[in-house]
């Protein structure tokens, strides 16, 4: 059984995964209270799918980009429950999450999450070998500076406001915009391809493992 965790922004997930089911999912949106909603979140998700911590036999965590705070939150619980019952523990890229959600397609995907101060984290993808598979590393830009970038058709997908879609559906021609329902970041998802490095035995160290923070302005997402 894997526990998945997500604290990457102010969307947050939790699932559970034997490899051949999802026996318990859940995801909501808070306001900066991750350290009081996760721990309590966790506990009826576990009642509610009948399982005991003792089942467990892997984490996966969503190690960012995202929130400078939420992810600590996040893979502080992770990295508590690995060492004290001994489990591996694989740290998969929130961006990642988000482009496995999406149909393949022969055009590219630009990913996107929300970094504060009106900017956005941007990551690019290309299906290739079956799978949506990162170009390069991630930036901070502005919706319109992403637009502008987008000159030929473009699958857009991850957390867009309503302004956000409007700005980007003036370029309709090129722009391709996934639902919301393929934009939410679905714990499910990072559980599975934790799953699938868990057994190939890729697992990281829990002491090394660390957040990636992406720096906007000089500063942190908070």
């Amino acid at each position: 059984m894997l526990l998945a965790i997500d604290t990457s922004t102010a969307q947050v997930g939790l699932a559970l995964y034997d490899g051949i089911q999802i026996l318990g999912e859940m995801t909501w949106t808070t306001r900066q209270h991750h350290t009081t909603e996760l721990a309590p979140a966790l506990a009826g998700l576990l009642k509610r799918s009948d399982v005991s911590m003792e089942l467990l036999s892997a984490l996966g965590v969503a190690i960012g980009p995202g929130s400078f705070t939420s992810l600590r939150v996040g893979l502080a619980l992770a990295k508590g429950i690995a060492f004290a019952r001994h489990l591996p523990l694989i740290g998969i890229s929130t961006m990642d999450v988000i482009a496995a959600a999406q149909p393949a397609g022969t055009h590219p995907l630009a990913v996107v999450i929300q970094a504060g101060r009106k900017r956005i984290a941007l990551g690019w993808y290309q299906f290739s070998e079956n799978r949506w598979q990162a170009q390069g590393g991630v930036k901070s830009v502005t919706v319109d500076e992403l637009a502008d970038q987008i000159e030929h058709p473009t699958y857009v997908a991850g957390e867009l406001t309503s302004e956000d879609r409007s700005r980007l559906a003036r370029k309709r021609t090129n722009v391709l915009l996934a639902s919301p329902v393929h934009c939410v970041r679905r714990p499910s998802i990072l559980a599975d391809l934790a799953w699938m490095r868990f057994q190939k035995n890729e697992v990281d160290d829990p002491a090394s493992l660390a957040p990636v923070y992406l720096h906007v302005e000089g500063a942190p997402i908070q």
